[in-house]
């Protein structure tokens, strides 16, 4: 047995669509169309043009706001627009009783392509107590998969990235995550207790309630 193999081993996560059952954008774009009656391809194409400004600190929400307003000709007040675009996370929960399983031995992180205002509301999220470290793109001002995320969530696990698997589900951020040296496991929601068998075998532990 080697020292590689005796050493601990922790765990990071992303967080749309691992611990979200589907994407947090496409959902929210949906719910702006069905609020304000503007066509979803409309909101889309003005959301998607101007996102990664959230992504990466340069815009607050009310700043992204504003913009899509202008437009697209959705009149919704800003303080009703972030009620509803925080109302859009669907939880994968399934996802949450497995971090909630997991040993206190396991350290625990998150790497979100996030946004100002929702990285906010996810850390007042008891469930979230659990995270030894939270990386948030907007925050960092570096997005997912460009190494200096990678490099940011390393320190902040503060272990090796190869004692560290990183879950995501997208595959150029698995595939990113592996040149940055940490083991990478692509999640499917529908396919969970795979995975936890998956994430199992890396930890070495049991992640079941």
């Amino acid at each position: 047995m080697t020292d590689s193999t005796l050493a601990p081993r922790h765990v990071a996560f992303d967080w749309g669509g691992v611990f979200t059952i589907g994407t947090f954008d496409g959902r929210s774009t949906q719910n702006i169309a069905d609020r304000s009656g503007v066509p979803v391809e409309r909101v889309r194409e003005s959301y998607f043009r101007h996102v990664r400004q959230l992504e990466v600190g340069e815009w607050t929400l009310p700043q992204f706001w504003s913009v899509m307003q202008e437009e697209t000709g959705i009149t919704l007040p800003y303080d009703e627009f972030e009620a509803l675009y925080l109302g859009s996370v669907h939880d994968n929960l399934p996802m949450y009783a497995t971090l909630a399983a997991l040993p206190r031995s396991v350290r625990v992180g998150l790497l979100s392509n996030n946004y100002p205002v929702v990285s906010d509301h996810l850390r007042r999220d008891p469930r979230f107590a659990r995270f030894d470290a939270l990386v948030f793109s907007n925050e960092l001002r570096q997005k997912k998969p460009h190494p200096d995320a990678f490099a940011a969530l390393q320190g902040a696990m503060e272990v090796p990235a190869s004692g560290v698997a990183f879950v995501d589900d997208v595959q150029e951020n698995i595939d990113a995550a592996r040149i940055a040296g940490f083991h990478g496991l692509l999640y499917d929601h529908d396919r969970h207790t795979e995975f936890e068998r998956e994430l199992e075998a890396w930890l070495g532990v049991s992640v079941k309630v």
